[in-house]
């Protein structure tokens, strides 16, 4: 019991020192997203977002909250560079400017090679390896999955 409750004590530690980047965190970028969510995310405003956003970006699951929070990113970044300091990271990850509906298009490219390398693999093990030796189906189903 004693071991139980230690765990959970440690666990509840670990949850409150985790917090978001520290792009996530700053009182300038939160206002802004708060902003610009009740301005542009709801009533007319929202359909006047949806009529000038680009078919790639709605097509590709950008929300009105999504460009919000890209469009504050580089406000606040903006004003670290200004006051000397160093570029934030938010959400986990470096602001990277976006390029049609991708924010980090070498993520992107790099993933959808490795993609296409599980797809390659794939395709030789069925050459190579009758269906009917142990495993095989699950080595095919780990590899359509793993290759998502």
């Amino acid at each position: 019991m004693a071991g139980r409750a230690a765990r959970l004590v440690l666990l509840a530690g670990a949850a409150a020192l985790a917090s978001g980047s520290q792009g996530d965190r700053e009182p300038v970028y939160r206002d802004c997203v708060l902003q610009c969510e009740e301005q542009n995310c709801s009533g007319g405003a929202l359909n006047h977002f949806r009529s000038r956003q680009p078919i790639y970006m709605s097509l590709a699951g950008w929300t009105c909250r999504d460009d919000c929070k890209y469009e504050c990113m580089w406000v606040t970044v903006g004003l670290y560079l200004q006051e000397g300091h160093k570029v934030p990271q938010f959400h986990g990850k470096w602001p990277f400017s976006r390029f049609l509906f991708f924010q980090e298009p070498a993520s992107a490219v790099a993933s959808f090679l490795n993609g296409l390398a599980s797809l390659v693999m794939l395709c030789r093990y069925r050459t190579f390896v009758p269906a009917s030796s142990p495993m095989y189906h699950t080595c095919v189903a780990f590899a359509w999955l793993s290759g998502r």
